[in-house]
């Protein structure tokens, strides 16, 4: 391995994990400890921020520092990268959403706080035109980044919460993973306080702050994070919407595949569902597959689709 290409695996490796011990850097490398140790120092010097732990459990780890490594990348540009992977994360397609959380994982937890914060701002006063603007709020990334790193890294996390009523609570959890649900973001974790599976909201959830604690992943009630959170949604009062397309999964998944849950009946049909109170983002989100809708449930929905479609049935004048 060369020399250029050790140093870009170095830096791979301390972005994409919070704590690395000289052994484990080494043995990764295929490198000597004080090779590890020389080339941490030729990062430093380099302006990466690459701090060193004592004790158990330290290690080495990059930092946030009080300006950008030297990236090809001014200011401006890494404001503008990360508002862009939170705007793919909310609306980009499965495969898309997930590159860019990665990717804001990365990215985020090096920013500068000013830049952070500049981030925040913009995301905070800018109003997207689609269908989750309806009933979106705001999630800002670095809660989304930190709760994704420690479902990453098995590592104890505490965040302040706001439930439905807006009573607060502190929670000190076991990340599992997040899920997905239309225009929202759920963290499915195990409760320690209150020893039992919770689903958070992530929009709801502030101040996360990891407590360097690994541990080994408990297994979620029914064994599927989604199905946990799509059990929890009923629970709270959401119905399941569904409805036939007459269309592939390969044709729909880019359309909607990012809000409904898609399952191939035949060569020319499947069946979607989701959940979510609001029945004019789910008939919105039918609209986008571009293709013919049967079998609508619940009748609400079904009836709210016929009264689109009347209402936008184009008529010639002439």
């Amino acid at each position: 391995m060369s020399t250029s290409t050790r140093f870009l695996r170095l830096l791979s490796l301390l972005q994409t994990h919070r704590y690395w011990s000289g052994d484990e850097l080494a043995q990764r490398l295929d490198v000597s400890l004080r090779t590890v140790r020389r080339d941490i120092d030729r990062l430093r010097d380099l302006g990466y921020p690459v701090q060193a732990d004592r004790g158990v459990g330290g290690g080495y780890q990059l930092a946030s520092g009080t300006a950008l490594p030297p990236l090809v990348l001014d200011d401006e540009e890494a404001v503008a990268l990360v508002v862009a992977l939170q705007s793919t994360v909310h609306g980009g397609s499965s495969a898309l959403a997930e590159a860019a959380l990665r990717a804001m994982g990365k990215v985020v937890p090096v920013l500068p706080a000013r830049l952070r914060k500049r981030a925040q701002a913009l995301t905070a006063s800018t109003v997207p035109l689609n269908s989750q603007s309806c009933t979106a709020d705001p999630v800002d990334p670095t809660v989304l980044v930190a709760l994704a790193q420690a479902c990453r890294d098995h590592e104890r996390i505490a965040f302040e919460y706001k439930d439905a009523k807006g009573a607060a609570t502190s929670r000190r959890v076991e990340p599992l993973q997040l899920v997905n649900v239309g225009n929202r973001y759920y963290l499915v974790a195990f409760d320690l306080d209150r020893d039992d599976w919770r689903s958070f909201r992530v929009d709801r959830a502030q101040n996360p702050s990891p407590r360097a604690l690994r541990f080994t992943p408990r297994p979620v009630p029914g064994g599927d994070a989604a199905g946990f959170v799509r059990a929890a949604l009923r629970g709270s009062g959401q119905q399941e919407m569904s409805a036939r397309i007459h269309a592939s999964s390969e044709k729909l998944e880019p359309l909607i595949g990012r809000w409904f849950q898609i399952k191939q009946i035949d060569a020319n049909s499947c069946l979607v569902r989701t959940e979510n109170m609001d029945l004019r983002w789910a008939a919105f989100g039918l609209a986008m597959s571009e293709a013919r809708i049967s079998d609508v449930q619940p009748q609400e929905l079904s009836a709210l689709l016929d009264s689109w479609s009347s209402n936008l049935a184009y008529q010639n004048p002439s």
